[in-house]
């Protein structure tokens, strides 16, 4: 594996709590079945392609989300036309289609899904952008065909982190993908997402993370009860706002941190500790991010790297992470 390739800390041993409140068995069947239908769907509109109205897609992809038993609350909007860069944090294979939600993009994902039987051929059919992890070479390649793609006035979506996280830990957000949209002097839209059970907490359930399968992760998020999906659509950051990709990533990756209103009335933006495994923020409405004991405010890269790859791909970065 290459020392660039993004990892997280987070496991199912060590972030998938006990299952809560659950339906029963037939229902979560009946679940998958909705979403195979839909999926099946999909692969045969996927040659129509941009042909389809926008607001077709984002309706297929609620669907897609809620076919599952997953209720999105989505709040804020995102440019309808012209180049975006669209940037959120990863938690989750539900992301891509509550992403997609937001407004259709074409999705940046590693190379070796290229090469899976079915998949692959959909997803190249989708028009996905595949990034060659293990070549830090290539990685150039990938930013001006992404930042081609971003002239032409599409959409792209990234997430920056390379790795999906628990939801209650995040990672640092690469930096090599911004450049794509300085180059093309595009806007960055930041989106944060979330996933909550039915009191409201952060809930795991839907977490896709270290060696967990999809088969698991699928019949964990349709067997769950009363899960909630939150994409908050964040300020968009106009192009020319910063110079450099270094403070582009930095600004994009604040306004994804989870922000909540606590008992007192102050608004903190905090993401917990887990087990030690994850990383810790705390900051206030200023936006100020300070280190804690408990944890750093991103992984050490050159420390342990025995968490995974990311699933869906993500950009390296050949660069020292921010102090």
């Amino acid at each position: 594996m290459s020392v660039w390739l993004p990892t997280a800390p987070c496991t199912p041993a060590a972030c998938l709590e006990p299952a809560g409140p659950t339906v029963a068995a037939p229902r979560a069947v009946l679940r998958l079945a909705a979403l195979a239908a839909l999926v099946f769907t999909g692969t045969v509109l996927f040659p129509l392609g941009g042909r389809l109205p926008a607001g077709w897609v984002r309706c297929w992809c609620r669907a897609v989300v809620r076919a599952v038993g997953v209720r999105v609350r989505l709040t804020g909007s995102a440019p309808a036309e012209g180049g975006l860069l669209l940037v959120a944090n990863h938690i989750s294979w539900l992301d891509v289609p509550l992403l997609a939600a937001v407004r259709p993009a074409r999705m940046l994902a590693k190379s070796e899904i290229r090469r899976w039987p079915v998949a692959g051929r959909l997803a190249a059919g989708a028009g996905v952008l595949f990034i060659e992890r293990d070549r830090l070479r290539a990685l150039p390649d990938t930013v001006a065909r992404i930042g081609a793609a971003l002239r032409a006035g599409g959409a792209v979506a990234v997430f920056p982190e390379g790795s999906t996280w628990c939801g209650r830990g995040r990672g640092h957000f690469r930096r090599a993908v911004f450049q794509a949209a300085l180059d093309a002097g595009v806007p960055v839209q930041p989106v944060r997402l979330s996933y909550r059970g039915a009191g409201g907490e952060v809930a795991a359930a839907a977490a896709f993370v270290g060696e967990d399968t999809l088969f698991a992760s699928l019949w964990r998020v349709a067997s769950a009860r009363g899960l909630v999906a939150e994409v908050e659509v964040r300020p968009l950051i106009p192009p020319g706002r910063h110079q450099d990709r270094r403070t582009l990533a930095r600004a994009a990756m604040y306004r994804t941190v989870w922000v909540h209103t606590s008992r007192m009335g102050t608004r903190d933006t905090h993401i917990t500790t887990l087990r030690g495994a994850c990383a810790h923020v705390h900051g206030n409405a200023s936006g100020h991010v300070h280190r804690n004991p408990a944890g750093d405010h991103h992984p050490d890269r050159r420390g342990d790297r025995a968490g995974r790859a990311d699933r869906h791909g993500g950009l390296p970065d050949a660069e020292q992470a921010p102090p």
